[in-house]
């Protein structure tokens, strides 16, 4: 171990510059730690916090009886110096006019790139060089209890930084198409109306996820979509404008099997999705699916529930000739299918 070099600050460090854990037995109380803990604070807020933009939308035109278009605000971060955004769908979804105000006042009009309300990512883009942008991190890797610092303009209030903590990692989140987004992040970095879209970053301010959603008059539990499914989402957005998702045609619900039906057909679920519904002229009707069955399984995949389904109706499987099993009273059936494009919404 190098010698130990103690900085104007107080703070320790090893005489190659690192720092060094504090320890009571030399002296080295909670003062040193704080002063760490807000070095590591403030070094990644200054890193990323020039990428940190405003974003106000106007949606809908002016009424017939010339009253304004609706107003809202959120957040966002450049991630390319070009001045590719990103931010959260439900800020610019259906916006009819986006302007975004970057970290040292200049505003600039936006064009939606493409958003994905079922994982809550949007892109926009303002012209512009050499702007400040955000590191991409990654989620994998993530530790729950490790340093969280988000950045947003919640309420307006430009630039707000607040710390926390990763709380759980894993989670899911329902968005407001009802799709569950997956791999959902949780913390207790304060979040408020306005941080949507903002960046929840690592220590080393490196974004490792897009502050998403807040659980109304709770305290401490807030949500950020993990940068590694945004990530893939951009990827999408850029060469498609859509996220591009498999499409079979049916109205389900999840609903739990008998125990006999289970024993009956040697089943590893005790779940599955009754169909409700069958759109004409889709893949489902086309497989001969009745309002009635039960699927159980896709591609070679159990299926316990509406939410298994709709992730294995991914891209890849975008006309892929393959199997569904379902119940159909007593019989347990496989049929052939083919999974169309999901249209894009309005």
């Amino acid at each position: 171990m190098g010698a130990i070099a103690v900085l104007d600050d107080g703070s320790p460090r090893l005489d190659d510059g690192s720092p060094r854990a504090a320890s009571p037995a030399r002296g080295e109380g909670d003062a040193v730690l704080l002063d760490a803990y807000s070095a590591a604070v403030i070094a990644a807020s200054e890193r990323v916090g020039p990428a940190v933009v405003h974003v106000e939308v106007a949606q809908g035109a002016r009424s017939a009886e010339g009253e304004a278009p609706r107003r809202g605000s959120g957040s966002g971060f450049v991630f390319t110096p070009d001045g590719f955004i990103l931010t959260n769908s439900h800020v610019v979804h259906g916006a009819r006019a986006i302007q975004v105000s970057i970290a040292d006042g200049a505003s600039f009009d936006a064009d939606l790139v493409g958003d994905d309300p079922d994982t809550d990512v949007a892109v926009i883009r303002i012209g512009g060089h050499h702007l400040s942008a955000a590191t991409l991190g990654t989620s994998r890797g993530l530790r729950v209890g490790q340093l969280a610092i988000a950045i947003g303009n919640p309420y307006g209030f430009q630039h707000t930084v607040t710390a926390g903590v990763v709380s759980a990692l894993g989670r899911s989140l329902r968005a407001t198409t009802g799709r569950l987004i997956d791999d959902v992040i949780q913390t207790d970095a304060a979040l408020n109306p306005g941080n949507s879209g903002g960046p929840l970053v690592n220590s080393a301010g490196e974004v490792i996820g897009v502050n998403t959603a807040i659980i109304p008059f709770a305290q401490g539990i807030c949500f950020a979509t993990a940068i590694d499914t945004a990530k893939w989402v951009v990827e999408q957005l850029l060469r498609f404008g859509r996220v591009r998702r498999g499409y079979i045609g049916v109205g389900g619900a999840t609903i739990a099997l008998s125990r006999r039906a289970v024993r009956f057909h040697g089943l590893a679920a005790g779940a599955g999705v009754r169909v409700e519904s069958v759109e004409p002229g889709g893949a489902a009707q086309r497989a001969g699916i009745e309002p009635g069955d039960v699927i159980i399984g896709y591609d070679g995949e159990n299926v316990a529930g509406v939410d298994e389904l709709h992730r294995l109706l991914s891209e890849e499987r975008i006309g892929k000739a393959t199997k569904i099993a379902l119940l159909r009273r007593t019989q347990k059936l496989d049929l052939p299918i083919q999974a169309a494009e999901l249209p894009p919404r309005g």
